[in-house]
């Protein structure tokens, strides 16, 4: 898959240079089989995807998933119930890991705008690579642009000599580079899944960034599937299954560039996409059963407090002021509808934060669904 080589001059130093991406790859007998439950798990998630009532609802509390388990991946210590929060008031603390985790978001969105209108290509990476990098850790190296300097992977006291991993030189990433661009375009005759698994592998092993590079592939491996009309909607997290198998998942891809192991990198990627698939669609189906809970209870009011559960379905943080933009009424009328759900014990207050003392609450049985939250006790109705 690729060959060690030293570099002469003031780089030299190992570093790996991968082989172009193979278009033709015979699997053994325990990859076509991991291959073959992927396949089932993610077209459920796909069926779920199109017959669950406003499947749109569930894509926000899944793409904060993903971004914040891909971000843990790199460091950062923001939780989900954080994120949501800090997505529902506007407020965050500064400096905060929230930042990083919002900038993944961002970039995640802005990546499946651009793939409306261009294919999956060099450029697309370059633009969503500056969302992601914007105003964190990391900014100052160079966002939205291929790196012109070496870098390596391993603890911040290695160096080149001594590091984990080190990718190819800036000058032989070029041709790395077009070929996976054609890769990702390309009618390979591969199934999809095994192109994205060896996609993910090129990307991280020419690690083209200065930083960014791990984050930037994950979002990669989904835009990829979404390219490929295997997910009608983005619902697959596979850096939660990444963040909880860490140390394999790193293993994994260095043992690729060491011993030649592709096949059990791409069983690996496989288990993570039947994993992820299956906890996606049980995930949706509870968060469906619990929405028409709430909304068989409504049904014989006229209250607007429907509209505030679809509300809550995408985020279960929610304050006076989202439900007075969202739904286009007063603030009175806004703390009303809130007040009455507290009082159906769907909503528990959590107590006024920010400049102003904005009163935040949040719905614990979705919560509990989105964050793997044991139920939260509610209010007595």
């Amino acid at each position: 898959m690729g060959v060690a080589a030293k570099s002469p001059g003031r780089w030299g130093f190992y570093r790996f240079v991968p082989e172009p991406i193979p278009r033709t790859l015979s699997l053994d007998s325990d990859t076509i089989l991991a291959l073959s439950a992927a396949d089932t798990a993610l077209g459920r998630l796909a069926g779920a995807g199109r017959l669950l009532p406003n499947p749109h609802l569930l894509v926000n509390p899944y793409i904060t998933r993903e971004a914040v388990a891909s971000s843990r991946i790199e460091g950062t210590q923001a939780s989900l119930s954080e994120v949501l929060e800090a997505s529902a008031t506007g407020l965050s603390a500064p400096g905060s890991d929230v930042r990083e985790v919002q900038n993944y978001i961002a970039a995640f969105n802005s990546g499946l705008g651009f793939l409306q209108s261009m294919p999956l290509c060099l450029r697309l990476i370059c633009d969503v690579h500056a969302v992601l990098m914007e105003g964190v850790r990391g900014q100052e190296r160079s966002p939205g642009e291929f790196r012109s300097t070496p870098n390596w992977i391993g603890s911040p006291t290695d160096t080149p000599d001594n590091a984990t991993f080190v990718p190819p030189l800036p000058g032989e990433m070029g041709p790395l580079l077009d070929d996976l661009e054609r890769f990702l375009n390309e009618d390979v005759r591969l199934p999809a899944l095994v192109r994205c698994g060896l996609a993910h592998y090129q990307f991280e092993t020419i690690h083209p960034f200065l930083d960014g590079n791990g984050r930037l592939g994950r979002l990669l491996a989904v835009f990829y599937l979404v390219q490929q009309d295997l997910l009608p909607q983005p619902l697959l997290y596979l850096s939660a299954y990444f963040e909880t198998h860490r140390g394999e998942y790193y293993d994994r891809l260095q043992a690729v560039r060491e011993k030649g192991q592709l096949q059990e990198w791409l069983q690996f990627f496989f288990t993570a996409v039947a994993a992820q698939a299956t906890d996606a669609v049980e995930r949706a189906e509870r968060l469906a059963d619990l929405r028409e809970k709430y909304r068989r209870d409504l049904a014989s009011t006229r209250s607007r407090a429907s509209e505030v559960v679809e509300l809550l379905m995408a985020n279960p943080f929610v304050t006076v002021r989202n439900v007075q933009s969202e739904l286009d009424i007063t603030q009175p009328g806004a703390l009303n509808l809130l007040r009455g759900i507290e009082q159906r014990g769907w909503l528990r207050q959590m107590g006024a934060i920010g400049r102003g003392g904005r009163m935040v609450w949040v719905a614990p049985e979705i919560l509990a669904v989105i964050a793997d939250l044991p139920d939260s006790p509610a209010p007595p109705s």
